[in-house]
């Protein structure tokens, strides 16, 4: 398996996306990889947009940056609330300067602009923050998936093929 070894913490807060969660975790589960989701309370259970279920193994104050190799941050409403936690932004800004792989589709890019890592960055995203996107300095792309070094972003729901298949890329390789 590709990223047999690896490990990939979620973030998750209700009203996330539901495929936006839940697609990156199953794919990168089948190819070998530990993920993990954390959310504001361990053990807590978020309720996607669409009413699908996510417990959260740890809370966010609970993860250590050095025990994972990547970082998912899913899209839907959850972002808005998720980048409200000092403890995500720094552990955002933590794996960003470790070159860690982070991963972020459609609304997630709020959590990027929130920890302040997107200058100069090309990036990708549900076209109705591309505003917020370069505001915060990057340089934003209408395509399924955009990679810069460290950090791979997406756009919506159709596009998860292509997300995932240039995530697992980067990640294999880290």
């Amino acid at each position: 398996m590709r990223l047999s070894g690896k490990k990939v913490i979620s973030l998750v807060h209700h009203d996330f996306e539901d495929l936006e969660l839940w697609y990156p975790i199953l794919r990168l589960r089948e190819e070998g990889a530990i993920v993990h989701l954390a959310g504001e309370k361990a053990e807590e259970t978020y309720i996607g947009k669409y009413g699908v279920p996510a417990a959260a193994d740890f809370a966010y104050g609970d993860i250590e940056e050095g025990d994972y190799d990547a970082i998912l941050v899913p899209g839907g409403w959850a972002p808005d609330k998720i980048r409200r936690f000092p403890e995500v932004i720094s552990l955002i800004q933590s794996m960003d300067a470790n070159d860690k792989v982070i991963g972020q589709i459609c609304h997630a890019g709020w959590v990027l602009i929130s920890a302040k890592i997107l200058q100069d960055k090309k990036v990708t995203s549900t076209p109705g923050i591309k505003d917020d996107m370069e505001n915060a300095g990057a340089i934003w792309y209408d395509e399924a998936v955009v990679v810069d070094g460290n950090l791979v972003s997406s756009r919506r729901p159709p596009d998860l093929p292509d997300y995932l298949r240039e995530f697992i890329n980067v990640l294999e390789k880290k």
